[in-house]
């Protein structure tokens, strides 16, 4: 008996040393449309995780443009890798793609055989020799080429070209071969072609492609491909990858099966990025650890050393006293200061100056908890209230939720809060709007923290909190959106 269960215990505890973290591996394989010259680097990435993780990942080679016509006309797929991202802008405008993550830049070079046999110095000589082109209508390299040689000269080596390649590795091919003399092709490719050597060009100086990957629109299991995509992107997984073959390689993120990230924002954010936060984590694969408080409590435990991932404030006052720990930051929405009354305004109050009068309940936020608090201080200084109002003051709450559950259960007769405090009562409650006192808005910014290791995957998230979806979101909670415009610190 115990001879049976020990070889069962063996058997169980083999079974998941060989399985690992590995999924399921009879699931839809991964569809990735790659472009021809990078399927030496893809490959290897692909084979690395499939072999950690059991995820089939099925690449299709291909010229960048006609790997677009497949997707438009298809519209199937899980992710797209051209070689240069002026393809990703155009998947963008088609709305076949969504989120961007980059990897790497390669420069095009003119290629011939070692020791120049030809003797090829400059471009007009390639007019006299047998020459591989890359299809401009096709390739990367040949619509960049086209697009940025003086003008004339394209036109004059596609003339006299011996050969009209469809990828760019048919044409280096070519010239490995020997079929013809001299090739277009991107510097990344060279270790793989040892038998070649480059000839300085001076029109190609400051011509590079940049190298980046794309989530489809179309895919069916956006979470798998983004980990996919994410790993690719690491610099401790695929990015070595690409810098072997002779790219060079962003700053990538390091890579983690499951990244998680914390976020501070200020209480009256909540509404309006929730949901986006929580679209970004099933998309992404990570968790996102959101702390919600008055803006004065998250500057003071930032202070006391618990910096987070990201912080999008209440008002830029407080991202200037944290300034130090963060990227420069991007004024992302506004909100206006409002005074909150009873449905039909049984007090008849218009202005700052009614909140004096004598008997009436107000709550205001705690001016050093919370940015609206602090700015409704300043609104009621630059109105020349704030003794007069502060006499009726019975209420100093850290959020703005607080005032308005305290105005539906009758304990105040007036609040001053957010526009988007109010916007959730507004059958049971009206808002005043502060009439000609400009600090009565407030400015909500987002920043990144300095020295983050998930830089990449934050700059993600800044841009779904900067997406229409998520633009909506905010003008349905009474923000005001703000056109991206980077401060300065």
């Amino acid at each position: 008996m115990k001879s049976i269960l020990r070889q069962l215990t063996a058997t169980l505890l083999f079974a998941l040393a060989t399985t690992g973290c590995k999924r399921n591996e009879t699931a839809t394989p991964l569809d990735v449309y790659v472009a021809a010259s990078l399927k030496v680097p893809m490959e290897q990435i692909a084979k690395d995780y499939e072999a950690r993780y059991g995820v089939r990942v099925q690449l299709q080679f291909g010229p960048s443009q006609t790997l677009l016509s497949n997707l438009e006309v298809t519209k199937i797929g899980d992710l797209y890798l051209p070689a240069d991202d002026s393809y990703l802008a155009l998947t963008a405008e088609k709305k076949l793609s969504t989120t961007v993550l980059p990897l790497a830049t390669q420069h095009p070079v003119l290629a011939v055989a070692k020791g120049n046999p030809k003797g090829i110095k400059s471009l007009a000589d390639l007019e006299t020799q047998k020459l591989a082109l890359s299809n401009a209508d096709a390739t990367a390299i040949g619509n960049i080429l086209r697009k940025h040689l003086p003008e004339g000269r394209w036109a004059a080596l596609e003339k006299s070209a011996a050969t009209i390649a469809t990828t760019v590795t048919e044409a280096a091919n070519a010239l490995k071969a020997g079929a013809v003399d001299a090739a277009f092709i991107w510097d990344a490719m060279l270790p793989q072609y040892p038998d070649f050597e480059t000839v300085d060009v001076p029109e190609f100086k400051g011509l590079s492609s940049n190298v980046s990957m794309a989530l489809l629109a179309s895919s069916k299991q956006s979470t798998e491909a983004m980990r996919f995509a994410r790993f690719v992107a690491a610099r401790d997984a695929g990015l070595p990858v690409f810098a072997k073959q002779g790219f060079k390689i962003v700053e990538g993120d390091p890579w983690s099966e499951k990244p998680e990230l914390v976020i501070y924002a200020g209480s009256m954010l909540r509404p309006a990025i929730d949901r986006t936060l929580t679209d970004f984590e099933q998309r992404e694969g990570v968790s996102v650890t959101r702390v919600y408080n008055g803006c004065g409590i998250l500057v003071g435990q930032m202070k006391a050393g618990h910096t987070p991932d990201a912080y999008f404030a209440c008002d830029v006052e407080f991202m200037e006293q944290v300034k130090e720990q963060f990227e420069h930051s991007d004024d992302i929405a506004q909100n206006q200061l409002v005074i909150l009354v009873k449905k039909g305004n049984p007090h008849q109050l218009a202005n700052l100056k009614d909140l004096t009068r004598e008997g009436l309940r107000v709550g205001i936020g705690h001016e050093k908890q919370c940015a609206m608090g602090w700015l409704t201080q300043r609104t009621f200084d630059e109105g020349g209230v704030t003794e007069s109002v502060m006499k009726n003051v019975v209420a100093q709450v850290p959020t703005g939720d607080m005032l308005v559950n305290s105005m539906l259960a009758g304990s105040l007769d007036a609040a001053v809060v957010y526009l988007s405090n109010a916007v959730g009562a507004g059958d049971k409650l009206d808002a005043i709007a502060i009439q000609d006192i400009e600090c009565a808005i407030a400015t909500q910014p987002f920043a990144i923290k300095k020295g983050t290791p998930y830089k990449q995957l934050l700059e993600r998230l800044h841009a779904s909190l900067r997406s229409v979806e998520s633009q909506s979101r905010f003008e349905d909670e009474g923000f005001k959106w703000q056109q991206k415009a980077q401060r300065e610190d």
